[in-house]
């Protein structure tokens, strides 16, 4: 006689989107998610006996971005710390571009897991960046631009006041603010004498 035909998910429930087709020998399950893979099992039976089939549904996935990189600007001695994050099945694994071409770890450059990090910045180090994530069903780019600052100090136009008069006996505050990159180390002379921090 004609079977009765069944199906389930071994360790799990049948997706609610799918559907049986054919007097329910056919199990169709649209758009398959990660969670749709498992064990599923066919049931036929009939007044002479049941055969039990069980097949495995793999579910494999292009990389996605989780977590991109964004343009940075460094002063000149900074670390880097740049990363991409991204899922798929299989996971995927990632590589470093700089200006197009392949990054490799040396001395100061660091790359694991998706993570890139640069210590001690320089001038030489600024361009163009590209993590790339990849799986043997697809592969996924993130670009961002590194800049590095680095200047001589320079004093703004309203701090060069030549004389400040004050009252003896009265607190006088006298500012040094140079822009620079990197931070400046600052010293303080009066006439050609270094100072020296006292009490006042």
């Amino acid at each position: 006689p004609v079977p009765t035909i069944s199906w389930r998910k071994v360790n799990g429930h049948n997706p609610s989107k799918a559907r049986l087709r054919k007097s329910q020998a056919v199990l169709e399950i649209p758009n398959v998610q990660l969670e749709d893979a498992g064990m599923y099992e066919c049931k036929a039976e009939n007044s002479r006996g049941r055969n039990v089939f069980r097949g495995q549904l793999q579910v494999y996935t292009y990389p996605h971005w989780v977590e991109k990189l964004n343009d940075t600007q460094l002063d000149s001695g900074d670390q880097l710390r740049w990363e991409c994050k991204a899922t798929g099945k299989p996971r995927p694994t990632y590589r470093w571009l700089k200006n197009g071409v392949p990054l490799w770890p040396q001395s100061r450059i660091e790359m694991v897991n998706g993570v890139l990090m640069i210590h001690s910045v320089n001038l030489s180090d600024a361009g163009m960046y590209q993590c790339l994530a990849e799986n043997k069903y697809g592969t996924i780019y993130a670009s961002a631009e590194l800049k590095i600052l680095a200047s001589a100090p320079t004093f703004p136009l309203n701090q060069l006041r030549k004389t400040i008069i004050v009252t003896k006996g009265q607190e006088v505050v006298i500012e040094c603010k140079p822009q620079a990159s990197p931070k400046p180390t600052i010293t303080w002379k009066k006439g050609d004498k270094v100072l020296r921090e006292t009490k006042r």
